[in-house]
């Protein structure tokens, strides 16, 4: 008796022509053997099959997906039509010119990149291909000072080990946005089978001072402090920021620079972390443990691929990681209130609709325009106009910090490390440190504390019905306060936003990751008093009743 096709005609062609066209003898066989396990009826295997025939599209901050054959996965296959559909687009539009391409140290990344460099070369672009393994921000910093035509990093950013992804630069600088990611997206769509797109073109390199040139520039972010020496304790979380950072920190005057060792050599396999994301739980523990032995002033911790940094500080409970929210806000009141405003006649500070309302406040405060965009720094660099006209300053609270939009038209956790470690420069030489300037901003503009509630799945669709539900049936109370305001911000994004008198929540499906996440905000009144420890321990007790209360209202 035959067997039934679980599979199904349609799927089972579609396979096995990818299959037929892979050029990557590897992850032919690899999917070879998921599809003659799906038609041995194998329910897991059919449902895997399925899931790889879904495209990898582009969301927040490029394309991401497991190392895996298939349309839906990072592999050769997929690299080389990416690279395809870039070039197609670029040229359909008349654009030529150079196309600058680095890489990080995942698994497969060099591969990728020069496979990359090679189709764009051999599709008539000048290809410049990366050294080596370098952070995201250079090669966004390569593309504006090189004038080039766009810009592919190979990085999945801070996702899991098994990821990777490609990550597409415009002229100028910035992150694809729509409509051109649709419209790239349909020539990856339209272009030939991977097997039989040129990759044969000869890329050639960077400018050798290239690097030297980022590193001078990012050196002087902040611009200038007192010399106050200044113990800095660092962490590459094995990605390859560590030898950038530590240069950039002496070229700005920072030479006490000490690193976690057991992460600071790049390893696909990020072996000391469950998650290599400064923001998940134990990330950083090495980290702030060498911070209490060192006896800094500051830590600091890069992810993978350098482009996000978190920073730590001494409590009077000893050593903890700042949110998000914690560093855009300070870092915001530092550099707002050192504008050269001959340089910088109208300028415009900006966040995201996740992130704290906080720094509304501090931009009145300094004169300084302010908006509030969709989530992704690929918005943040447009805030205003459209084009981030006057941009100085940009932040969101998942570690993302543009301190030098004229350098870096993206997040930069270089840059970002050289201002914070100018903070506490100046700060320490007033007798300060971060905690009394964490005070100050609750006294000067009310306490604002957040949270966030995040929920990862394997299969996507709860998330999707999680969102119905809440559209369907959107709460009338947060802690016992009625909601005063909800916004369904469809179809701009998917997100929902509710308000009561003091409490925030933000619900939206993560652009990287397979998670829902939740963005709490908690706002008080300026003038907040002495006793802000017991303030904050209040606020925070607050939340974790609002993140209990939302965690049944969502079912996840």
């Amino acid at each position: 008796m035959t067997a039934p096709d679980r599979l199904g005609a349609a799927a089972r062609t579609a396979a096995m022509r990818w299959i037929a066209d892979d050029p990557h003898a590897g992850d032919r066989a690899e999917f070879q053997q998921l599809v003659s396990r799906a038609l041995g009826t194998e329910q897991a295997a059919v449902t895997e099959v399925v899931e790889r025939l879904t495209p990898l599209t582009f969301g927040t901050a490029g394309l991401r997906g497991p190392l895996r054959a298939g349309p839906g996965g990072m592999n050769l296959a997929t690299v080389r039509r990416t690279a395809a559909g870039l070039a197609a687009h670029l040229s359909r539009d008349g654009v030529h010119g150079t196309v600058v391409v680095g890489y990080d140290g995942r698994h497969r990344s060099a591969e990728f990149a020069a496979d990359a460099a090679g189709v764009l070369a051999a599709a008539g672009f000048t290809a410049l291909l990366a050294p080596g393994a370098l952070p995201t921000p250079v090669t966004a910093y390569a593309v504006r000072a090189l004038g080039a035509v766009a810009g592919v990093q190979i990085t999945a950013s801070h996702n899991p080990p098994q990821d990777n992804g490609i990550k597409v630069y415009l002229a100028g600088g910035a992150q694809l946005i729509s409509p051109e990611d649709r419209a790239i997206e349909a020539a990856i769509a339209a272009s030939r089978p991977a097997v039989s797109i040129d990759a044969s073109g000869t890329p050639a390199p960077w400018p050798a001072d290239l690097l030297d040139d980022y590193i001078a520039a990012a050196a002087t972010a902040g611009g200038t402090v007192p010399p106050t020496p200044v113990r800095i304790v660092a962490t590459a979380l094995h990605g390859v920021g560590g030898q950038t950072l530590v240069r950039t920190l002496r070229a700005a005057g920072f030479d006490d620079v000490r690193v976690v060792g057991a992460q600071a050599v790049p390893d696909g396999d990020f072996p000391t972390v469950a998650f290599p994301n400064p923001e998940e739980p134990g990330a950083t523990d090495l980290l702030l443990a060498l911070a209490e032995e060192a006896g800094a002033d500051l830590a600091i911790a890069n992810d993978p691929d350098a482009d996000r940094l978190a920073v730590g500080a001494r409590f009077v409970d000893g050593w903890r990681m700042l949110s998000g929210d914690e560093t855009g806000c300070l870092l915001g009141d530092f550099l707002l209130g050192r504008l050269d405003r001959a340089a910088h006649p109208a300028p415009l500070a900006a966040t995201t609709i996740v992130s704290s309302t906080l720094l509304r406040s501090v931009a009145e405060a300094h004169d300084v325009r302010f908006a509030e965009t969709l989530t992704g720094f690929k918005w943040i660099v447009r805030a205003g106009d459209g084009a981030g006209t006057g941009l100085v300053y940009g932040y969101e609270e998942a570690l993302g910090l543009c301190v030098q939009p004229d350098v870096v038209r993206d997040k930069d956790g270089i840059s970002a490390a050289v201002v914070a470690a100018k903070l506490v420069a100046t700060l320490k030489a007033d007798g300060g440190d971060i905690s009394g300037a964490l005070d100050d901003l609750a006294r000067r503009f009310g306490l604002h504390v957040t949270d966030q509630l995040s929920f990862r799945v394997a299969d996507l669709s709860l998330i999707a019905d999680a969102m119905r539900r809440l559209r369907a049936d959107p709460p009338t109370t947060l802690m016992g306060d009625p909601v005063q305001e909800s916004q369904d911000l469809l179809p701009a994004t998917d997100a929902l936003i509710y308000r009561s008198t003091r409490l925030r929540v933000v619900v939206r499906p993560s652009g990287t990751e397979p998670k829902l996440k939740c963005y709490l905000e908690l706002v008080g009144s300026p003038g907040t008093g002495a006793d802000l420890g017991g303030q904050r321990a209040a606020a925070r007790a607050d939340l974790a009743t609002l993140r209990a209360e939302l965690t049944a209202a969502l079912g996840l």
